[in-house]
């Protein structure tokens, strides 16, 4: 089917981050696109769907500002989708994209969230993950994909929602890059600790550099190597206290401490005698429930954080290394369940047991990074309702956010 250009006004953002418009009944997505933009737009028809792209700004909106990032327009970058909006607007849509996922997908209405700012919008995150491509005549080009090539990587010289002193420690990873493993591509990640930084390479089946790069690299306090197709090991480390995982500390601090924060105060106001801690990562919230007198079950499936969740945990309280779906039955009853999960959200099993309970704990509260995930898990459990929804923006000039949902069943 051939492409063709009509002119669009643009009312909404999508989950994705791009905007939403209509032709002669067909929705349309438009990377970026801002919300009352009016615009020509080349559209490839698919049925009631199109996806788009600018041509032609003729009327640009009022929330509509200038990127700071070069990559953002001049590469395509991926990596953001919202920064051609103002921060007020971002968080506007973020809102409304909460609101109506739920609602179409989790057949539930509620009023459009409160979504709460970051205190940075810019400089926050302390990680760096990047594509590594071999190139014959460049070396190693380390940076992100377009949003239009995903395949494709372009080199990055600097990224401007990422603290600084990641992007510098990359770059002296990068000029020690005769110590990666020979292969055509890697995956790279930096990473703040409290102190010094640590490094995780993905990719290769044989890596002897580990010891080396710790060496040339004086920020760098661990390195990570993940082979193909397996989970990260630790290759090199300074000390003892180096870190307790590849992957458990905060991208966004002061909006991840907001989130733990609001987290407690929704359990506190229950008085839990007991509390189920699942994907409780390396026991940040178990303590907290536990501090407060709860005796907590915290379930993590990563062997080193649990064990050093297992570490923060006194008697009666205890750490399980295990999958949520395979241990929460046991665990159960409880007076509060926390639910932490990853992106794709809680298993079917989790929801099927806490739909299920003969004695349903008097809340869940359920954080998620997701709408479209957890939206699908409301439905999964129909015997609770939505008691608070409130949402914080973890990572700006992006169109994720995260969810925090008090769950306390119908009857209550």
């Amino acid at each position: 089917m051939t492409s063709e250009v009509v002119t669009l006004s643009i009312d909404s953002i999508a989950a994705g981050g791009d905007g939403v418009g209509r032709a002669d009944g067909r929705v349309v997505f438009v990377p970026r696109a801002a919300p009352g933009d009016t615009a020509r737009v080349r559209i490839e028809p698919k049925g009631r769907f199109a996806r788009g792209e600018i041509v032609e700004l003729t009327a640009p909106s009022t929330e509509r500002v200038e990127p700071p990032c070069p990559h953002y327009t001049a590469d395509r970058c991926g990596g953001c989708q919202l920064q051609h909006i103002t921060y007020v607007a971002q968080l506007a849509a973020k809102g409304r994209i909460i609101a109506d996922t739920i609602a179409r997908v989790g057949r539930r209405t509620i009023d459009v969230p409160e979504v709460r700012a970051s205190a940075r919008p810019w400089r926050y995150r302390r990680k760096l993950t990047l594509a590594m491509r071999w190139t014959r005549d460049a070396g190693w080009v380390a940076g992100l994909h377009p949003y239009d090539a995903p395949d494709a990587v372009f080199a990055l010289g600097d990224c401007p929602i990422t603290d600084e002193a990641v992007g510098s420690i990359w770059r002296a990873v990068l000029a020690e890059s005769r110590l990666f493993p020979k292969v055509p591509r890697l995956r790279g990640a930096v990473r703040l600790l409290d102190a010094g930084a640590s490094f995780v390479l993905e990719g290769g089946r044989q890596w002897h550099g580990g010891e080396a790069l710790l060496a040339a690299v004086p920020a760098l306090r661990a390195v990570w190597w993940a082979p193909e197709n397996s989970r990260p090991r630790l290759v090199a480390q300074r000390d003892d206290m180096a870190t307790t995982g590849a992957s458990f500390a905060q991208i966004n601090v002061a909006v991840g401490e907001a989130v733990h924060d609001h987290v407690v105060e929704r359990v506190a106001r229950y008085a839990p005698r007991s509390v189920i801690d699942g994907y409780a990562g390396t026991g940040d919230t178990a303590v907290r429930f536990a501090g407060a007198g709860a005796r907590v079950t915290a379930i993590e499936l990563d062997q080193a954080a649990a064990e050093f969740a297992a570490t923060r945990l006194a008697a009666p309280s205890r750490s399980i290394r295990g999958r949520v779906e395979d241990h929460i039955g046991e665990a159960l009853p409880a007076d509060v369940v926390v639910l932490n999960p990853p992106r794709s959200g809680v298993d079917a099993r989790v929801a099927g047991v806490l739909q299920g309970a003969d004695t349903p704990p008097r809340a869940i509260i359920y954080v998620s990074c997701d709408p479209a995930t957890l939206a699908r898990d409301l439905t999964r459990m129909p015997r609770y309702r939505l008691a608070s929804t409130v949402a914080f923006d973890m990572f700006p000039q992006t169109a994720h956010v995260e969810t925090v949902c008090e769950l306390v069943p119908e009857a209550a």
